[in-house]
């Protein structure tokens, strides 16, 4: 049993490892000490971002999620126990906890919320960096249009198979996120962990380097912040540095000419509770590929029982069914929440 006292701790002994670092020292030890971060998502890579920064001792840390423990969770998301997962505890609720036990001195504040475009300026300020550990683009797209606005920095971070990338974005843009990637990608045109599969090493490799650059910034050692963006794969031994600026040199819509689509909400699926049927309607943007309904039942195919017809394919999970017809609509049975059916698109749609 844990003491429910915490023992004097001298000025600083807790931190000395990391102030003899010569790139370190008492002035940076005392700016992270009173910086803010807020970090949207608490799976994989958040649970690793997170105990890095408070274990290092950052000042104040929001934790965002909007989803419950699930038993795939545990081989990668470090924070949670088999304990978490049968009571599908909320994984912010339950990172705090854990994280607190760790460092009492740290601030932490736990948000079980799905980010919206109405939510999403509440959610985010104040602070002095945004740590991106979602799921879905349509958040990071949120989060590229606010944090220009706001002025503020975010840690990009992207994870999948044995493969990943990592880039600071500056408050001022060009490059921002919309100048690498224009438009959010068609339902189902990229591989998700559900999909496509992970691999723990790689989600602790990918977090620990977004941690790595949050603690530059945060500490006021920003010109050791990369330029490049850093793209991996562990299972083929590659390592890559690919430089944004030339790519966003011009700027994009959102950078250069200030256009927030995200922000007004143009851009999210349209949502509908369907009355008296448990099942919520996602209605998305844009034009699917005339192919969508063949390469999600064979992407869908090894990791639960799918039906493909002419006019929808559908994918059988334990608690929810999802149909998902040629124009991109989507009908998630089970469920009258929207936020979980928000979840369980962004696993399986990887949109």
């Amino acid at each position: 049993m844990e003491d429910s006292a915490t023992p004097a701790d001298p000025a600083n002994s807790r931190y000395r490892r990391q102030i003899q670092f010569r790139n370190w020292g008492e002035a940076a030890q005392q700016r992270l000490r009173i910086s803010r971060a807020v970090l949207i998502g608490c799976g994989a890579l958040g649970t690793v971002i997170a105990e890095i920064l408070v274990r290092a001792g950052i000042g104040t840390l929001r934790l965002v999620d909007r989803d419950l423990v699930q038993w795939d969770n545990l081989h990668r998301q470090s924070l949670f126990t088999e304990r978490d997962a049968r009571r599908q505890s909320p994984k912010a609720v339950v990172a705090a906890r854990r994280l607190q036990r760790i460092n009492h001195e740290v601030h932490l504040e736990p948000l079980v919320v799905d980010v919206t475009s109405e939510n999403v300026e509440q959610v985010l300020a104040p602070c002095d960096l945004i740590l991106d550990a979602c799921d879905n683009f349509e958040t990071r797209f949120l989060i590229n249009e606010t944090a220009l606005d706001l002025g503020v920095a975010w840690v990009h971070g992207g994870c999948v198979g044995t493969a990943g990338q990592v880039y600071l974005f500056r408050p001022k843009g060009m490059p921002c996120f919309r100048c690498i990637v224009a438009e959010s990608p068609a339902p189902g045109a990229i591989a998700t962990c559900d999909t496509a599969g992970v691999i723990p090493s790689a989600t602790h490799t990918i977090g620990a380097l977004q941690a790595n650059e949050a603690l530059k910034w945060l500490s006021g050692q920003r010109s050791a912040v990369a330029d490049s963006m850093l793209t991996i794969d562990l299972w083929e031994n590659r390592w890559l540095s690919i430089d944004p600026r030339r790519i966003g040199a011009e700027g994009c819509a959102t950078c250069r000419d200030g256009a927030r689509p995200w922000r007004r909400g143009e851009t999210s699926a349209g949502v509908a509770v369907l009355c008296g049927r448990d099942t919520v309607q996602l209605s998305p943007a844009g034009h699917p590929p005339a192919d969508l309904l063949e390469s999600l039942a064979l992407r869908w195919q090894p990791a639960a029982r799918v039906e493909l017809t002419r006019y929808y394919v559908r994918l059988h999970l334990p608690q929810h069914t999802m149909t998902v017809f040629r124009d991109g609509r989507a009908l998630i049975g089970g469920t009258s929440d929207p936020t979980t059916a928000r979840t369980l698109w962004a696993r399986w749609m990887g949109a």
